[in-house]
């Protein structure tokens, strides 16, 4: 044989007609139809046209096979519409199946064992991306497709230069909607998990994914429902705390994607904070092993323009402000500034410091030490919000806690 490896091209086809072929023999039931050696055939078929069109340069006859299985799987598509049954996932598989061959012939065995666990994962994930589909309104898609069209046909275009009066020239455009591209990108990520998941879950998975989309929110709805009749306060207090900390997570995560240096300083940190609040999540657990359900809504489509323009504006002010207080009043105006902009939203204030990091390395210090701070002040409004709309009992969780965090931030802030 010229090619020592013709038999493992024809070998790794084969095996990938029979890989498409189970997932499609399981699927069609007793119904009948293309099953695990139908697609075997089809795929084998596909590398010896691959083999005749490239080793003997008989390209027509490759073109025929071609020919000759689609109009097979033509056939087999108008008998299986006759008992009623519409769709040509089936249909259009055989035909990569005949091409996956293909390119194992010309060698191509990595991109075409790519493909084929695509083709199967998506194939044996219908049911599921079915109700992925139902989950997901109109609006959520007509969202998304404008958030994309602008931010691939708009962020080219805008300029990439800062703009204001020196030494408060740190006003770049195209760094504002770059944060605003990352942020909306973690936040829908977040969206699609939970109308993934669904609405109603666990307290404790709720607490996870409404950490992920808005702790705020969790502690608000959370502490309001403590003071229901019947309520379990230290479940509720456990949904809390993994909520805030999925954002202490969160807030190294989105300073890392900026700045690698700093993320890595944050993660020490932060971990201190995370540390206390999972010791705290444990014991909660322990002590009471909830089974009530808890429910965490998506909110509003991180992707709607209007929610984007509105916190690039929000994350201008804070680089600008950020900066003002540091050139004015030095790294103690900084700390101030970050710690009123934490008491909304840790978000803008991390995202400045960490392209502020990343322009300025000797900055890390502040910047991580800023970014403590506002996720302390975070978690102060938290931590108010639980102990005066919260009952009795969820006070008395709380609030001790909130302590033990407060203490393990002002380690953190002294290890950075």
């Amino acid at each position: 044989m010229e090619d020592p490896h013709l038999a493992l091209r024809f070998a790794v086809a084969l095996g990938l007609g029979v890989l498409i072929g189970l997932e499609r023999e399981r699927a069609k039931g007793e119904e009948g139809g293309a099953g695990v050696r139908t697609f075997a055939l089809i795929a084998l078929a596909g590398a010896l046209a691959g083999y005749l069109e490239q080793n003997l340069g008989m390209a027509w006859v490759a073109l025929a096979v071609f020919v000759a299985v689609g109009a097979l799987v033509i056939s087999l598509h108008v008998l299986t519409s006759l008992r009623g049954d519409t769709g040509i996932a089936t249909e259009i598989s055989a035909l990569l199946a005949f091409l996956l061959g293909m390119l194992c012939a010309r060698g191509q065995l990595q991109v075409a064992a790519w493909v084929a666990v695509a083709m199967a994962l998506m194939l044996a994930l219908k049911d599921w991306l079915h109700r992925l589909a139902r989950r997901i309104d109109t609006s959520d898609i007509e969202a998304t497709l404008k958030f994309a069209i602008v931010t691939l046909i708009v962020l080219p275009l805008v300029p990439d230069q800062n703009y204001g009066p020196a030494p408060l020239d740190v006003l770049n455009p195209y760094r504002v909607w770059l944060m605003v591209v990352l942020i909306s990108g973690l936040n829908f990520a977040s969206y699609l998990l939970i109308k993934t998941l669904g609405a109603e879950h666990g307290i404790g998975i709720a607490g996870l994914l409404g950490g992920l989309a808005s702790s705020t929110a969790v502690t608000l709805g959370f502490s309001q429902r403590s003071r229901q009749p019947g309520a379990d306060a230290p479940a509720l207090a456990l949904g809390i705390l993994l909520a805030w900390t999925v954002m202490f997570f969160r807030v190294v995560v989105m300073a890392w994607l900026i700045s690698g240096p700093l993320g890595a300083r944050l993660a020490v940190a932060m971990g201190v904070l995370c540390a206390v609040s999972l010791g705290a999540c444990v014991w909660l657990w322990h002590r009471r092993r909830a089974r009530e359900r808890g429910e965490v809504q998506p909110g509003q489509n991180p992707f709607e323009l209007d929610e984007a323009i509105k916190f690039g504006l929000l994350f201008g002010v804070v680089v600008f402000v950020a900066k003002a207080a540091e050139v004015y009043l030095g790294e103690g105006g900084l700390y101030l500034a970050a710690g009123i902009a934490g008491l909304s939203d840790v978000d803008a204030i991390t995202l400045a410091m960490a392209d502020q990091a990343r322009n300025e390395a000797q900055s890390l210090e502040v910047a991580a030490r800023a970014i403590v701070i506002a996720a302390l002040a975070n978690t102060l409004v938290k931590s108010s919000i639980a102990a005066t709309l919260g009952s009795a009992e969820l006070r008395r969780v709380t609030l001790p806690i909130s302590g033990l965090l407060f203490a393990a931030g002002a380690l953190a802030a002294a290890l950075v």
